[in-house]
């Protein structure tokens, strides 16, 4: 049996009256935040215990941003994760680049980012138990821009940009830069259609921004 969630220090998530509480519900306090070593972090950070969070001095958090149970933070280039932005159970984030999450992005469940990947070619070896000097590993920094939601399953290589207001539709593979303000899907992403912008009003209306 779990032992009490206060005597393991996790704290629940204010909200409306609900059921029996799950271990979902529980987040890192605020102390244990600031145990980790961020190189910053905001207002109302919801960080789930069971999330894998590594070099924590080069994780910068926003205002009112959560983190779900197994995602798997990183990123030797460092992470920037903006205000109001959710992270998904099972999402990874990973690689030698930088990884940028700007205000208001979502990553649903299960998406990918990756700043570094190894040369598939057959030129050169690969995976990270072969010695440096015998592998082609390609890095590039990674960015997802303002109101950007990935769909469940996403994956997303190096060097990509995702511009402001993008959806990306679930299972979607995205290896070159998005537009803003477009709905994308498929393997690789295409562009299907143009997205509202009606949340821009939406955002405006916020009683705490953040920002």
């Amino acid at each position: 049996m779990l032992p009490p969630r206060e005597a393991m220090g996790y704290h629940e998530h204010s909200g409306a009256a609900r059921g029996p509480l799950s271990l979902n519900e529980s987040f890192l306090t605020e102390a244990q935040l600031q145990q980790l070593g961020f190189a910053k972090f905001g207002r109302n950070v919801l960080v789930h215990p069971l999330a894998v969070l590594v070099d924590c001095a080069g994780i910068c958090l926003g205002d009112h941003v959560r983190i779900d149970p197994f995602c798997v933070l990183s990123a030797k280039g460092g992470v920037e994760i903006g205000s109001y932005t959710h992270i998904g159970s099972n999402c990874t984030l990973s690689g030698a680049g930088r990884l940028v999450l700007e205000d208001f992005s979502c990553l649903s469940h299960g998406v990918k980012l990756f700043s570094s990947r190894d040369d598939f070619s057959g030129e050169t070896m690969t995976n990270s138990s072969v010695p440096a000097e015998l592998r082609n590993v390609l890095h590039g920094d990674l960015r997802i821009g303002r109101h950007v939601v990935v769909g469940a399953g996403t994956v997303i290589m190096p060097g990509v940009t995702i511009g402001e207001g993008c959806a990306v539709g679930a299972l979607s593979f995205v290896e070159g830069t998005l537009e803003p303000w477009g709905i994308y899907a498929g393997i690789p992403a295409r562009r299907i259609r143009e997205r509202k912008k009606d949340l821009l009003a939406l955002e405006a209306a916020l009683p705490d921004p953040g920002l």
